[in-house]
């Protein structure tokens, strides 16, 4: 085999123009524009809102709440944004739009966020159930309502609260509240009112009668403020008036028809109105107190006659009538009880049931002068079996 020099043959002009070609199409293949019609990066920028605040009901901020955008594209560089920029609200608002617009050769996001703040809590009213009494007390349970206006999110469904009081008695009670609106705010009130549920106590009526009156008398409870007594029949013709009203312990009735059978009504009230009360029954008595006239007396029982004393009297004279006089004495004070039996001119006689009437007259001076003045009066008592 023969060496020597490989002899390269020249390149033919056809051969440079077909290089030329294939060069160009190989150029072509590099730059071929992606899917966003842009060359090399297929995807637009991604742009994330950051939002820094605390977060309530209904998508609301109830604090100060600052906006953060967040752009990023691995495929190529940002070329512009628009709107990007941090913001903060530091005041309500019942929505504000924020845009941020990102362009990367992948092409433009655009991301828009709608912004609620509402840092206010609601207004509170309070709504009493009705109004306290004409003393300014309440004295029975209460219910307060409370009402909320919130102008920015609203009211919460079933926002606000109710309360009830209902003791203990306190010149300074209070009931408390509150409502909440959409983002979560709470507002709280607080109403104050005068409390007392609690009657005072009145004692058994004490009564001590009188010639054609009557003496009442009582004891009331410390918190007491008024008291008042009531008649039937009342005054000038009235089938019941108020005869007394004032702070005392007792009250003394005049004028009365003895026989007649009356009602009394005595009332005590404390500072909220809160009333007792104890109603008694008599009858009037003229100067022959006891017993009242028409009273019932048990057979086992000894009546004791009681009668209203005379001045400048030495003795009295009782007689005791059953359908005829059975008795007739002279005792020296203005009083006398009967016995079980006694004699009366010559005969023994028995207390028996039955309907008995008795008078009195005073003596002057000496009984064998037998001086007499006035009939004092006459009643009646039955003695029941």
């Amino acid at each position: 085999m023969t060496s020597g020099p490989i002899l390269l043959r020249r390149p033919s002009r056809r051969f440079f123009r077909r290089l030329v070609f294939v060069g160009a199409l190989a150029g072509t293949l590099l730059v071929a524009p992606g899917a966003a019609g842009v060359p090399g990066d297929p995807t637009p920028p991604v742009v994330t809102p950051t939002m820094v605040g605390t977060l309530g009901g209904g998508g609301w901020y109830r604090s100060t709440v600052t906006v953060n955008w967040a752009v990023t594209d691995p495929e190529s560089i940002i070329l512009s944004t628009t709107g990007c920029n941090a913001t903060t609200f530091t005041t309500d608002t019942t929505g504000t739009q924020l845009s941020c617009s990102a362009t990367s050769d992948g092409g433009t996001t655009t991301i828009t966020k709608t912004i609620k703040v509402d840092k206010t809590p609601p207004t509170v009213a309070t709504v009493p159930g009705r109004a306290p009494n004409p003393s300014g007390w309440y004295t029975t349970p209460l219910t307060v309502s409370f009402a909320g206006v919130d102008p920015t999110s609203g009211l919460a469904p079933g926002a606000c609260t109710t309360a009830t009081y209902s003791g203990p008695d306190n010149v300074a009670a209070s009931a408390s509240g509150s409502c909440t609106d959409v983002a979560g705010n709470v507002a709280g009130a607080t109403f104050a009112f005068k409390y007392d549920g609690t009657a005072p106590t009145l004692s058994p009526i004490q009564t001590k009668p009188g010639n054609r009156s009557v003496q009442l008398a009582w004891r009331a409870s410390s918190d007491t403020r008024l008291m008042e007594v009531l008649r039937a029949p009342g005054r000038n013709g009235q089938g019941e008036s108020i005869i007394y009203r004032g702070s005392a312990t007792g009250y003394r009735d005049t004028r009365l028809v003895a026989g007649r059978k009356y009602e009394y009504r005595v009332r005590a009230y404390d500072e909220a109105s809160n009333r007792a009360e104890q109603i008694l029954k008599l009858v009037a008595t003229g100067a022959l107190l006891s017993p009242a006239p028409g009273a019932r007396i048990s057979l086992k029982a000894l009546p004791e006659l009681i009668w209203t004393p005379v001045k400048k009297t030495s003795y009295y004279n009782l007689q005791l009538v059953r359908g005829r006089r059975v008795l007739s004495a002279w005792p020296v004070r203005p009083g006398f009880r009967l016995r079980r039996t006694w004699i009366y001119r010559g005969q023994r006689h028995r207390l028996r049931p039955g309907v008995y009437r008795w008078y009195v007259w005073p003596g002057k001076g000496r009984l064998s002068a037998g001086r007499y003045g006035r009939l004092l009066g006459s009643s009646t008592f039955v003695v029941a079996k």
